[in-house]
């Protein structure tokens, strides 16, 4: 029973009955998150009497297909430019280069990603979203080898 002292809304409400052709729409989104790789412990003294020349390491670049598992990405760490590391649990290393408008330092604290019908990151489809802001959509991506000197 409603009463005067009810607010007006209330008493509104009530009164409205649902329409047989009225419809429910549910959307869910699922979005995840790559989060940065973290530095590896190293001790103090494991470098003490090597060259520091040993140190160079040279990588050559793989072509890989336009699509990754998103499954297989155990992190991320900015790279000159516009290019990100991605780490894989695989122990690949793959380097994903972004729009030239998108620099890789904006994405040092990860990125967010929509979940897709086909759990892949893939070139010129999916767009990367950093905890700060920006989009980028990938614009190619490299498996990184590594190379004798």
């Amino acid at each position: 029973m409603l009463t005067p002292e009810w607010p007006f809304a209330v008493r509104m409400l009530q009164s409205v009955e649902p329409q047989p052709g009225w419809q429910v729409h549910i959307e869910q989104r699922v979005q995840i998150r790559i989060s940065p790789r973290a530095p590896a412990p190293m001790p103090p003294d494991m470098f003490v009497g090597i060259p520091e020349d040993d140190f160079s390491v040279h990588f050559s670049e793989r072509k890989i297909g336009k699509c990754l598992p998103v499954a297989g990405i155990a992190g991320v760490r900015p790279d000159r430019g516009n290019r990100l590391l991605l780490y894989m649990r695989d122990r690949r290393l793959i380097a994903a280069e972004l729009e030239r408008s998108c620099r890789a330092r904006d994405f040092y604290s990860g990125f967010y990603l929509a979940k897709t019908s086909d759990g892949k990151l893939c070139v010129d489809r999916d767009t990367l979203l950093s905890r700060n802001g920006m989009n980028c959509k990938l614009t190619r991506v490299r498996q990184l080898v590594q190379t004798e000197r």
